[in-house]
């Protein structure tokens, strides 16, 4: 596998994206939304009750953090989604399958280039939830609780969680020829992680850092086995032929 090839066709990937807004603010809106909407909720909570406690306001702030994880398997869907399909609307993916690149390069690449950006604006958005954090709560706690070790796991798990979702999106973008049910279709992936959240709040599971490790690690396997299979199932003669 050459690597540039892939870097080639993530460049292209990126010049598309740059004509498609829509489609960044359907990227960054997301985090954005976590930086500022939760630390506004907890101002909130905090100024509404004096008296809460320590411990109910550091369990509020590790349970809203974990919304980062469930970002990181929303916000890649609307590029990923876009990745094949959006080929196909171009009229540039015959071209792009004509190409000598091997089937493991032209998804490498369309995946680097649906993980970049989504990536780049989870971390934008946890760097702008921290420090609001940390300002609304200084005052209650008396020392700055961010960064710490658990936001630190949720971080390091985030981009094995959006490379799964972007490679499952791409599966799902190769075999479908509308964005739109495409982008469905992979909005699916989020409810085992929402289900383990509603799991976390009644009590019967518990996001804690080793539990956060192990799941980063039933995940990374994941993200190995998906990238197999799609080179295995990415037949480019059977997409050009369905496609025309």
């Amino acid at each position: 596998m050459d690597i540039h090839n892939a870097w080639a066709v993530a460049a292209k990937d990126f010049k598309t994206y740059r004509r498609k807004t829509n489609v960044i603010y359907a990227t960054v809106i997301f985090p954005i939304v976590i930086g500022i909407v939760f630390p506004l909720i907890l101002n909130s909570t905090i100024h509404k009750n004096s008296h809460v406690s320590v411990s109910t306001i550091t369990s509020l702030m590790d349970a809203f953090s974990v919304w980062f994880l469930i970002g990181a398997v929303i916000i890649p869907t609307a590029i990923a989604s876009y990745s094949l399909v959006g080929e196909k609307i171009q009229k540039s993916l015959e071209p792009l399958l004509a190409t000598p690149m091997t089937d493991g390069e032209i998804l490498l690449g369309k995946v680097i280039s649906a993980l970049s950006i989504p990536l780049g604006a989870l971390y934008a958005g946890s760097i702008l939830y921290m420090v609001l954090m940390d300002e609304i709560t200084h005052g209650a706690l008396g020392y700055y609780y961010y960064p710490n070790w658990y936001i630190g796991v949720i971080l390091l798990v985030m981009p094995l969680v959006s490379l799964m979702s972007v490679e499952l999106n791409v599966i799902i973008s190769s075999r479908l020829n509308d964005v739109r049910s495409a982008n469905q279709l992979g909005t699916l992936l989020i409810l085992p992680f929402i289900g383990l959240f509603l799991l976390s709040e009644i009590g019967d599971f518990s996001f804690t850092n080793t539990n956060l490790l192990i799941l980063g690690g039933i995940v990374l396997l994941v993200d190995v086995g998906i990238f197999f299979v799609s080179r295995a199932t990415f037949q480019r003669e059977q997409i050009l032929t369905r496609w025309k």
